[in-house]
């Protein structure tokens, strides 16, 4: 019996060494359960009819709403007929679950169509999160979703709001993935373009009197095109979770005559700081405080605009809808314009303000272990127009590296090291490089577990002259610190000593400004294998990422229900 007791206290007590690195609440949650079927139907959110792929019927689809601390298990059936599916938990850090991530390639095989696979994990902090597509370029046909988790029971936020609101704002293509896929695969490239419309909250509207429009598909009286509304009651303060899944541009987003108060990204708290419009970069969330304080007599326009691009996409519209006014009733104003697209100084300021809320702070690291700089730029790969990290073009693998690493396939992908810089002192980045030629690997970064790990994302010039990209990264299965961020090259000798260690922010998504560099600080602490990569859609699927492993070795043994793929055929088991 004391034998019994002293081999499980061990265990226990290793158990408890392994994620005392991970913040994990011991919050005993609910279960929610979620049966959900993707399928393609004909939608016409900006009143132009095409395909997209719902869940049960919608798009976007269910919110998730639930408690820290709650499991959630989402049933998935994949009624796409001819297409493989998976879906990506974005912001859940999947302690433990690490293959339950949702990302094909890099965690799973693909869901079969007609498969139905199960998703089961735990939403460890409140904050405002997401849910897409990673396969292909799946997100961008309406498969996305938002996640709503509050705290506790008895528990409360460092700001006070009387109602919750989300929306989520994204863009729109009338030609399907396939087409845009293909186009970026060719020779020559074709570019997918500037989006047809915005949407917010699933709704945008298209100019249906557009020449060469086939007659029938676009109809501006058709109701699944009416502007979302938001209705709100006067001198309320509502908080509003903004979450962005553009697949192409990065955003302003105001509402007129209202200010908005920050007070959370990513799921942290905020240092709260006042703005007039909030911009916003795929994949990032926020939340913002609005109080319903202007005239109640009317409505007023909320507004989406294309920034950092010089796009012809109108803005998109809804309406902020002060009851009992009509919610169709439109605004008496013409709507804002929304800023410059290329005024770059106020979305670098509002990068800068962004501070972790004081009594909310997690003290990062103040050295680092390992530090890996990384050179965004564009390329060409024999022909094809491809982006690169450090002159490397990212290629996921056909069989998923969680499970080529822990049963030892190591053949299935590039075991050549990744390089960590480029050359600093040669490489001008506000010109197009002297060789664009670069090579494709799906190598990956293996990080030592329990490290703290700085990436440094630097910017350059594309293959166009004067032009520099802004690229949002997203990290999976971690926060990240942002420790600094500067305007032209990093400088690894004196730019690390303006790093904020005192209350930088923790996020999942960042912008990378043109022509400048943000640095992130992290911890591989979550055993698992995890995806970093640019969240524009067409960027990823040219080789703008890249994979971190740490503590395979931790892990126990997987489901088989991600396997079957690959070199996993046969592993899996229904």
């Amino acid at each position: 019996m004391v034998e019994f007791l002293g081999s499980n206290l061990m265990k226990f007590l290793a158990y408890c060494i392994l994620f005392s690195f991970v913040t994990v609440p011991l919050v005993e949650g609910r279960v929610r359960h979620y049966n959900w079927e993707m399928k393609y139907e004909f939608k016409s959110p900006d009143c132009y009819k095409k395909l997209a792929i719902t869940i049960n019927g919608r798009s976007p689809g269910p919110s998730i709403i639930a408690q820290q601390g709650d499991t959630i298990i989402v049933e998935l059936k994949n009624s796409l007929l001819t297409e493989n599916a998976a879906i990506h938990w974005h912001g859940i850090r999947q302690i433990r679950t690490p293959w339950f991530d949702g990302t094909e390639g890099v965690t799973q095989c693909p869901i079969l169509p007609g498969d139905t696979f199960v998703y089961k994990f735990v939403v460890d902090r409140p904050g405002t999160y997401l849910y897409h597509a990673h396969y292909g370029m799946q997100r961008e046909a309406g498969l996305y979703g938002s996640i709503r988790v509050s705290l506790p029971d008895g528990e409360s936020e460092p700001f006070s709001y009387d109602y919750d609101r989300s929306i989520i704002l994204s863009d729109w293509y009338h030609n399907s993935t396939y087409e845009q896929a293909a186009g970026l695969s060719s020779i020559p490239f074709v570019w997918v373009g500037e989006p047809h419309s915005i949407l917010i909250q699933g709704k945008g509207r298209f100019n249906c009197s557009t020449p060469g429009i086939e007659a029938g598909l676009c109809n501006a009286t058709n109701p699944e095109c009416t502007p979302y509304a938001l209705t709100v009651i006067p001198r309320k303060t509502y908080r509003l979770r903004i979450g962005s899944l553009t697949s192409l541009s990065a955003l302003s987003f105001e509402i007129e005559g209202h200010n908005m108060t920050v007070v959370e990204a990513d799921g942290h708290n905020v240092e709260p700081f006042v703005v007039q419009n909030l911009f916003i970069y795929s994949g990032e969330t926020y939340s913002v405080l609005i109080r319903a304080d202007q005239d109640p007599s009317r409505n007023y326009w909320a507004s989406a605009k294309v920034v950092s691009r010089n796009s012809n996409t109108p803005n998109g519209l809804a309406i902020f809808n002060y009851y009992p006014n009509h919610p169709r009733r439109n605004p008496p104003t013409v709507p804002p314009p929304g800023p410059r697209w290329n005024d770059t100084e106020p979305r670098f300021a509002q990068s800068i303000a962004i501070k972790s809320h004081q009594g909310y702070i997690h003290p990062p690291p103040q050295t680092s272990d390992r530090v890996i700089v990384m050179l965004n730029t564009q390329n060409r790969i024999n022909g094809n127009v491809r982006w690169s990290i450090n002159n490397i073009s990212f290629n996921l693998p056909h069989t998923p590296y969680l499970i080529s690493l822990k049963h030892n396939l190591l053949h299935t992908f590039d075991q050549s090291p990744l390089p960590e810089g480029y050359d600093f002192a040669n490489y001008d980045i506000y010109s197009i490089a002297k060789n664009v030629n670069a090579t494709a690997s799906s190598g990956i970064y293996k990080l030592k577990f329990n490290t703290t790990v700085d990436i440094i994302l630097q910017n350059a010039n594309t293959m166009n002259l004067n032009n520099s990209e802004t690229h949002p990264w997203h990290l999976h299965g971690h926060d990240f610190w942002v420790v600094g961020y500067g305007k032209g090259k990093f400088d690894k000798f004196k730019d690390p000593k303006n790093y904020n260690l005192v209350n930088p922010i923790m996020k999942n998504t960042v912008p990378v400004h043109p022509y400048g560099w943000t640095a992130l600080r992290f911890q591989a602490n979550n055993p698992g294998v995890w995806a970093f990569h640019c969240h524009i859609e067409s960027h990823f699927f040219m080789g703008m990422g890249v994979v971190f492993e740490e503590g395979i070795e931790k892990l126990g043994s997987l489901p088989t229900s991600i396997m079957g793929c690959g070199d996993t055929k046969g592993l899996h088991r229904p």
